[in-house]
């Protein structure tokens, strides 16, 4: 693929990496250089609400203590709300978003009175009840319409064949939220056709957004990346280490350490003989293109 290949790394500015955000920067790092391709990083700070100041800086000094230096500039969403826009505007003149007056409570009434009363990782399935208009109510949120292309088929390349069924299991989902900011999906479709990324490497946790992310892509006549998720690194607790379960501030004072631990959870070996992460991180390009089968 060569210098045709675009990957990036999209981390949210909620706080520090830990060793999680760093197993997916270095995989899709290893996966860019293994292409002979463009690495980027993403500063994902649409959810503004989240967002640490200084968290961002914080990242990219984490970033390139261990090594991972972007290719370009980093981009941040926050100040892409144009480009989210103009999609958005896209969707709603062809027919494929449609504003939304529903609350969360409204939701579960629909499903409850539908006897479909399901939960999606703690979501409430969207029964579609403002597709027919709001009939006199205030639209609070934008939503696409799933219904002209589902189910969703796709390939991972380590997870292999997957399909989602959006319409049942997710239903219409948000684009622009109730509090006014964009929602991710919709973002990070626009972003990575904006950035040409042809190929999206990420936690295994985000493998569930594909779908979603597919039909956006189709319905704004976007490029299909291919997509590769990654094994997540897991808490005492046995779910995904995440600040929200105490995951720690990556100390990058052993940055070699840090990415020989990152390696091990991909499957690379811990035991090359490197004294600076330079010389780890070259050994790892060609294990990594050996264990993905990627033709240099």
């Amino acid at each position: 693929m060569g210098v045709d290949y675009r990957g990036r790394f999209a981390p949210s500015p909620t706080g520090p990496l830990h060793a999680g955000s760093l197993v997916a920067a270095l995989a899709s790092w290893l996966d860019a250089r293994a292409h002979q391709g463009r690495w980027l990083v993403r500063i994902e700070d649409v959810d503004t609400p989240r967002c640490v100041p200084g968290s961002d800086r914080a990242i990219l000094e984490q970033l390139a203590q261990c090594g991972l230096v972007p290719d370009e500039p980093p981009v941040y969403q926050s100040q892409r709300g144009t480009l989210y826009q103009n999609a958005l505007d896209s969707l709603t003149t062809r027919g494929l978003a449609y504003p939304c007056a529903c609350t969360r409570q409204d939701i579960a009434r629909a499903l409850a009175a539908s006897g479909q009363a399901r939960e999606r990782h703690g979501e409430l399935v969207y029964p579609g009840t403002c597709r027919g208009g709001l009939h006199g109510r205030t639209a609070r949120a934008w939503r696409l319409d799933t219904r002209a292309d589902s189910p969703v088929t796709w390939h991972d390349r380590r997870l292999g064949p997957q399909s989602q069924d959006v319409v049942h299991e997710v239903g219409d989902f948000v684009l622009k939220r109730a509090d006014g900011l964009w929602a991710y999906q919709l973002a990070v479709v626009v972003d990575d056709a904006a950035q040409d990324i042809t190929d999206i490497v990420r936690g295994e946790d985000l493998a569930d957004n594909t779908a979603r992310q597919i039909l956006l892509q189709r319905a704004l006549g976007l490029p299909l990346p291919r997509y590769l998720h990654t094994p997540l690194v897991l808490g005492a607790n046995g779910e995904k280490l995440s600040k929200q379960n105490g995951a720690q501030a990556l100390d990058t004072a052993r940055p070699l350490a840090l990415l020989q631990q990152a390696g091990a959870v991909l499957g690379l070996q811990a035991d090359m003989a490197a004294a600076t992460p330079q010389d780890w991180l070259q050994q790892a390009v060609p294990l990594w293109a050996t264990r993905l089968k990627i033709s240099r």
